[in-house]
């Protein structure tokens, strides 16, 4: 059978195996399995075990449960509702300062969790109730929350960032501040959209009133005193603090991306147990529960996902399909766009961990025999997944706001996250158009390479 046909088999039985309801681990696993039952040595499957464990038995790989234990104390604590409420108070006045500040506060999370779905779900609890009450349109304040949330792949620490950087060999330090451009860009996208959203459903808000039609929330003007804005500051302190403490400890060089990892999940239990009284037993069996499930979930499909691409190299698959590519001859750029345009196929069936793993060697050939920055495709790579958390039929953080507030409908949803789709978009052009968005941190840190 030619490579062709093969890696046409590969593909479809994915499909068919994600399609199944397997869960993404053992879909991709069982699929690996039967091609090596039927296409490689029988010797290789007595080497499953070992090259699964050799795959995920890396020191950098080490730091992703650790981020996942500090986004896991924040979330399950009532620290995320209080960073969310000090932004409100100090940011009400502003209009759409709602929804700005549940802007500001996914970035900041997502600066100290490193993962989308504990963003939506920590902010999200707490922030689309509150824009509902104050008349925010259910999509709206929905959508805000699902595209702040994918800011937690792209900023540092960003789980998504450190696999990229192992597969593509890039140093994940360069990587992290690669990062934080795009990211502020997205944050002031997403807010500019978020004021003049609110502006005009202000203004069909006034309309409707002036009709004689039901009042709206949204018209409602809340005022604190300059005391209670006061008071309010002691809870974002502890945010600094530990956000301070890992972005020294990291970029300071006093500790590698692991040891920063554990010292985060270390700062973040100390800053639950002594703010917030987060010491009992059963505060910590929800913390550390949840921690150990989404970890485990997550290696498993790391694992899964190394053994999947194993079999896909050794059946020459993946080179094959890097031939291709070659082969098309494309310059530069549309090289980049049918290679983006592979991705976001790619992310609206797969969780952006599977698609790193599974894409890596297949497109990251092609792209550095063409001479581009591995580190700046790893953010336009990055940012392209975002769209997959937020798009259908996957859409991890859409599936996370169902759970948070499920009386929105499915349409509702949809319509409000749509716009930030269009939004991200418009940032994966203007990094193309300018590099140095992405590029000029890391330089000035480390050097041009």
């Amino acid at each position: 059978m030619s490579t062709l046909a093969v890696g046409a088999l590969y593909a479809a039985s994915t499909l068919v195996a994600m399609f199944s309801g397997l869960p993404i681990a053992f879909a991709l696993g069982t699929v690996a399995l039967v091609f090596m039952m039927l296409f490689m040595p029988a010797s290789a499957l007595d080497t499953v075990t070992q090259n699964v464990y050799e795959e995920i038995a890396s020191i950098t790989l080490l730091s992703i449960p650790l981020f996942i234990l500090k986004g896991a104390a924040i979330g399950k604590s009532r620290a995320g509702a209080d960073l969310y409420a000090a932004l409100h108070t100090w940011m009400h006045r502003v209009p759409g300062g709602m929804g700005i500040a549940n802007v500001v506060a996914c970035a900041l999370f997502a600066a100290m969790a490193g993962s989308s779905p504990a963003t939506c779900s920590a902010i999200g609890s707490t922030g689309i109730p509150q824009m509902r009450a104050r008349g925010y349109s259910p999509g709206f304040a929905a959508g805000i929350i699902a595209a702040g949330g994918t800011l937690g792949i792209l900023l540092p620490p960003s789980i998504t960032m450190i696999l990229f950087a192992i597969a593509a060999e890039q140093s994940l330090g360069r990587l992290f501040l690669a990062g934080v451009g795009p990211g502020i860009l997205l944050v002031v996208l997403f807010c500019a959209y978020a004021a003049w959203n609110y502006r005009r459903e202000f203004r069909a808000a006034q309309a409707l009133a002036q009709q004689g039609g039901p009042g709206s929330e949204i018209l409602r003007v809340e005022n604190f005193t300059w005391a209670e804005r006061a008071r309010m500051l002691p809870r974002v302190l502890p945010f600094l603090v530990l956000l301070i403490g890992v972005m020294v400890a990291l970029y300071g060089g006093y500790a590698t991306p692991s040891e920063t990892a554990g010292l985060g999940g270390i700062l973040a239990l100390l800053l639950v147990a002594v703010a917030y009284g987060a010491w009992r037993p059963s505060e910590l069996r929800s913390i550390l529960g949840s921690s150990i499930k989404e970890s485990t979930m997550l290696m498993f499909i790391i694992g899964m996902s190394l053994l999947y691409t194993y079999v896909m190299s050794y059946l020459h698959i993946s080179q094959a399909a890097a031939q291709w590519i070659i082969a098309l001859q494309l310059s530069k750029w549309p090289l980049v766009a049918v290679v983006l345009l592979f991705v976001i196929g790619l992310g609206f069936f797969l969780p952006p961990v599977s698609v790193i793993l599974m894409t890596a060697p297949i497109i990251l050939p092609p792209l550095k025999a063409s001479g581009f920055d591995l580190v700046w495709f790893g953010v336009l790579m990055t940012i392209t997944m975002e769209l997959g958390l937020i798009h259908p039929p996957v859409g991890l953080n859409i599936f996370v706001i169902k759970n948070v507030a499920p009386d929105i409908p499915l349409k509702d949803l949809v319509y409000g996250i749509l716009p930030f789709v269009g939004l991200i978009i418009a940032a994966l052009v203007l990094i193309c158009l300018v590099p140095a968005i992405a590029t000029w941190l890391p330089n000035a840190v480390f050097g041009t390479q």
